[in-house]
């Protein structure tokens, strides 16, 4: 039986992962690149959404097997992912 949390996370990038592919599709049957640009930007905040929602649960999923010491570590971790990409 596969765990509820991994199958949460799994489906979250399984649909992330679906989107991206539809996008693609999307720009080359507009075949503009102007359209193609806005497609992507669209996507641009698909990506980071991910990253938080799967690391959530999976946090989530660890809450009772890690210390807050170690939860607050992964907290800085992921705070400075997001600073790294959303920093221009």
């Amino acid at each position: 039986m596969i765990n509820k949390i991994v199958m949460s996370m799994a489906g979250l990038r399984l649909f992330s992962g679906s989107l991206e592919i539809v996008a693609a599709l999307i720009m080359l049957r507009l075949n503009q690149v102007d359209k193609a640009l806005l497609v992507n930007s669209g996507l641009a905040i698909v990506g980071p959404l991910t990253l938080l929602a799967t690391t959530t649960i999976g946090l989530v999923g660890l809450a009772d097997k890690l210390s807050f010491t170690k939860m607050l570590w992964v907290g800085v971790g992921v705070t400075f992912i997001f600073i790294g990409i959303l920093k221009k």
